[in-house]
């Protein structure tokens, strides 16, 4: 890490906890953030925009014209929804009412596109890959090396493999490869674990980032830390300052030159008194130097 972050914090931050926040493909400067306050907000500008939330329907907004329309829909309100670019397909994922709630620990966890790979996390701690181009199998079946329920999956931009995160304060590396050469290079870590008075509490990792670049990616939890870590090389490379809430979402932008972090609680141990209500989408601009 070289000199000590910009950072900058958004104006208009939703009004309600902040569940995702994408920057859009080739941009290092266009934010959408979506929230539990029914909205999507554009920070800056850009063309368009999908989403998915309790009506069970999958949306496209065109922010230049302002129109919009339905693109599909699911029996169950939608989780999750990713872009791939290199077959143009829209994915979305939808979980039953009953398991739904706030912000996450659904049946479907999480999901990651790698060039034409698709990776789902359930509940049941199972991993399945899908070839885009070929739906109609899984072509792998995995179980998570993490022994708790996973929280979110994303891919190494080298597409060497996946690394995914557990309710449980752990991060796992993973490799796509099934060769047993390749799988012998796979581990876990413990991570976003504070110790104070002599007592260790132990945190989700909800969000992981990767720095398009480098193939270092970021964690953030509900301790509220951001974490830097170099996968290959099996160290932490920088940690941020405490946020006063449990980290919701990252993004690094295109080039890798902003991250966008979500703070806001997600009510991990229901309502708490006086907990504070800070839902902040906030930025940190700074060059990671190449190992």
């Amino acid at each position: 890490m070289g000199e000590t972050p910009s950072e900058f914090r958004l104006k208009n931050a939703p009004t309600d906890g902040i569940s995702t926040v994408k920057f859009a493909p080739n941009s290092n400067q266009f934010l959408v953030a979506s929230s539990w306050d029914s909205t999507v907000r554009l920070y800056d500008d850009a063309v368009h925009v999908y989403s998915g939330g309790l009506e069970n329907t999958l949306k496209m907004f065109d922010l230049n014209t302002g129109g919009g329309s339905n693109v599909g829909s699911h029996d169950a309100p939608i989780r999750c929804v990713e872009y791939c670019p290199d077959v143009n397909v829209i994915i979305s994922v939808g979980t039953p009412l009953s398991n739904f709630g706030i912000l996450g620990h659904l049946a479907v966890q999480d999901h990651l596109v790698n060039q034409t790979k698709l990776v789902v996390g359930t509940a049941g701690r199972r991993v399945l890959v899908w070839d885009l181009r070929n739906m109609g199998y899984v072509q792998q079946r995995r179980e998570s090396s993490l022994k708790y329920q996973t929280r979110c999956i994303r891919c190494f931009p080298n597409k060497v493999g996946y690394v995914l995160s557990s309710i449980e304060g752990r991060v796992a590396v993973e490799y796509l490869d099934p060769s047993p050469e390749v799988q012998k290079k796979k581990y876990a870590f413990k991570c976003h674990r504070i110790k104070e008075n002599g007592v260790e509490m132990i945190y989700p990792v909800n969000a992981i980032a990767f720095h398009s670049v480098h193939n270092t990616f970021a964690t953030g939890g509900s301790d509220g830390i951001v974490n830097i870590w170099d996968g290959f090389n099996k160290k932490r490379l920088c940690q941020f300052h405490r946020y006063p809430t449990g980290i919701a979402s990252l993004a690094f932008s295109h080039e890798g030159s902003v991250l966008a972090i979500a703070s806001s609680y997600m009510y991990e141990t229901d309502e708490i008194e006086n907990m504070p209500e800070d839902r902040t989408l906030t930025g940190f601009k700074y060059q990671l130097e190449q190992e």
